[in-house]
């Protein structure tokens, strides 16, 4: 057993921010804390994955959208999207209260960002006995590269590459369909999310340094800043109380560094 002094807790509890004073109200309007998903194939510090026995959604920000609910001392519904890009569209509709995504600028229209919890890298995932070895391998003639639409690793692939043909899709599904077809000679992902794509496609290879590096956030419907407050607030104490910490490794992310404190964007 591990044993903690009091002077450590104590140390623990004047680090850790303070959760404001807002009602639930403001940040679950209907009563309800509606937490916007992107659920795929594979598990990143963005995209959660469905439970094989139960069919229901497992992963980071489904962890951290519990506890806020916890703290709210309201019910929890996860509103499932295929991508960030959806998760984005979707917030000038009402469609959730609170999400956990990217950072990228495009975004930041659409919705106010808190902190990051994670700091990830965009490169590319090429197949099994591809001749493509580097980043400039890619941006090249003829190499066909594919992402996911409106998110931020999309827009800076596309941003990136001059002379290969970069196509989007709205899935990661998509993606792999396109790969294990034999159209597409690239696929444009977070690093992360990658290392689990790769386990589908053996031999596959994950390039090399990277063309993007941003966060993931804490992130609500523009304009709403008592409820950006509050889960700022929140988002910092979880990193400090590490809550965060077992978010990511219940994801099977035990590589992956949570983001300082007072981490924002790109």
């Amino acid at each position: 057993m591990v044993k903690v002094s009091i002077s450590a807790l104590l140390a623990l509890f004047l680090c850790a921010p303070v959760l404001a004073e807002t009602p639930a109200k403001e940040v679950a309007p209907t009563g309800t804390l509606r937490v916007a998903i992107g659920v795929g194939p594979a598990a990143s510090a963005f995209y959660c994955t469905k439970d094989s026995k139960t069919g229901k959604p497992r992963g980071v920000a489904v962890d951290l959208g519990a506890e806020l609910g916890r703290l709210l001392h309201v019910p929890v519904e996860y509103v499932e999207y295929p991508s960030s890009g959806a998760i984005t569209e979707a917030a000038e509709k009402d469609g959730w209260d609170v999400a956990f995504m990217p950072v990228d600028q495009e975004r930041a229209k659409s919705v106010d960002f808190g902190p990051a919890y994670y700091i990830f890298e965009s490169t590319y995932l090429v197949p099994a006995g591809s001749a493509i070895k580097t980043l400039d391998d890619v941006n090249k003639p003829g190499v066909r590269v594919v992402g996911v639409a409106n998110t931020t690793t999309g827009r800076a692939a596309a941003s990136s590459l001059k002379f290969a043909q970069f196509t989007t899709f709205r899935s990661v599904p998509e993606l792999m369909d396109e790969l294990r077809a034999g159209r597409a000679d690239a696929v444009a992902l977070s690093r992360e999310s990658l290392k689990n794509f790769s386990k589908r496609f053996p031999g596959s290879r994950i390039l090399p340094g990277g063309f993007w590096r941003t966060g993931v956030a804490v992130a609500v419907p523009k304009g709403r800043n008592e409820r950006l407050n509050y889960v700022t607030n929140f988002l910092e104490n979880a990193k400090v109380t590490g809550s965060v910490r077992r978010a990511l490794d219940g994801a099977g992310l035990y590589e992956a560094a949570v983001a300082p404190a007072g981490a924002k964007r790109n």
